[in-house]
């Protein structure tokens, strides 16, 4: 199986960097894709390709912001607060609105014809939201979403990963109201991903300095209680139901190494590593195990979080630095923050070689 995603088709977008989550709209056309420079692009077929659909900045101008992006550190650090930076992204079935998690913005809404995104949530309680990461919209409007920190940026999610910080939240967004309350708060490190049940009794969260799978409960006699579902093999960023709903697949970066299994479960220890006095890359190297990132890519039952399937590319030639899988098809669909196309694997083939 570690060779499996290897055999993944590259997708450019247009040669665009960074297109982290993936999502379809209700009528089954797509996938739209959010980018570095901050715009929001939908794949219209091999014969027209991706075409712009909307952006999060509400003062960008393409004069500033469209502008070649060889990576998105640190070249588009300083222009994601003017073009936005659009991660996770969701529609409501209901209305066709496009619901988006901005890292530097907040939750942001973008009707069926596209163009300017409308601000929503930028501020809970007093406080700025600091790293929007990712969102899943309910049936009845409601519309939760993380909050990887209160402390740190995106642009410092290594130092997060590090620093031992447990103040990431998951929020609730009342479309009725059109006030947002804490759904989740309590020593959360690094809530990335979250998607919620078929049933919508529960949520699903990747957190992922632990690199775990959590489970907390919106509905019947457990409602309020938090469980960890799974522990995984690395860390997680975006987590999203199978077709048919019993099953997730998650999303991660690398796997979990020595380094990482010792330091994980210990934040004081992350921390003294941190204050090592090593150059910032030496420690990064370290952190990583000196091995170069790859496609990891798990498959999970949703009900008990039972692991059916790994997916890999340890070549790290086509997939790595995965953010998202969304399965559509027959195919998976896989995002990646920090490249400039998604890949795209048959799953019928990969279900015949693994037979």
């Amino acid at each position: 199986m570690q060779s499996q995603l290897s055999g993944a088709q590259k997708w450019s977008v247009n040669g665009l960097m960074g297109p982290e989550s993936l999502a379809l709209d209700p009528h089954g056309d797509g996938p739209y894709t959010g980018i570095a420079d901050g715009r929001i692009m939908k794949w219209h077929g091999p014969a027209i390709g991706w075409q712009e659909f909307a952006h999060t900045g509400p003062n960008r101008s393409k004069e500033f912001c469209d502008q070649p992006i060889g990576r998105p550190f640190p070249q588009s650090i300083e222009r994601e607060r003017v073009c936005g930076r659009p991660l996770g992204l969701r529609f409501h079935k209901a209305t066709c609105d496009l619901y988006i998690a901005d890292a530097c913005l907040g939750l942001l809404r973008v009707g069926p014809e596209g163009g300017q995104a409308q601000l929503l949530v930028s501020h809970v309680g007093g406080q700025p939201l600091t790293f929007t990461n990712d969102v899943d919209v309910a049936s009845d409007g409601s519309i939760y979403f993380t909050d990887s920190s209160a402390k740190y940026q995106r642009r410092d999610f290594f130092l997060l990963m590090l620093s031992g910080d447990d103040t990431g939240r998951v929020l609730k967004y009342d479309l009725k109201s059109g006030e947002t309350s804490v759904v989740v708060k309590d020593g959360l490190q690094f809530p990335n991903g979250v998607a919620l049940s078929k049933d919508e009794t529960f949520l699903v969260i990747a957190e992922s300095v632990p690199g775990r799978l959590l489970r907390h409960w919106l509905k019947g006699s457990r409602a309020g209680e938090t469980e960890v579902l799974a522990v995984l093999p690395g860390y997680p960023d975006n987590v999203r139901l199978s077709k048919e709903g019993d099953h997730l697949w998650v999303a991660m970066h690398r796997h979990r190494n020595l380094v990482r299994q010792v330091l994980g479960p210990l934040p004081w220890l992350r921390q003294a590593f941190l204050q090592l006095p090593l150059p910032f890359k030496c420690v990064q190297l370290i952190y990583n195990g000196g091995t170069p990132p790859h496609g990891v890519i798990a498959k999970y039952l949703i009900s008990n979080g039972t692991l059916l399937q790994i997916l890999e590319d340890v070549s790290g030639k086509v997939v790595k630095f995965v953010t998202e899988v969304h399965e559509h098809n027959g195919r998976l669909w896989i995002g990646s923050f920090l490249l400039p196309y998604i890949s795209v694997l048959d799953l019928h083939t990969t279900n015949s070689h693994s037979s």
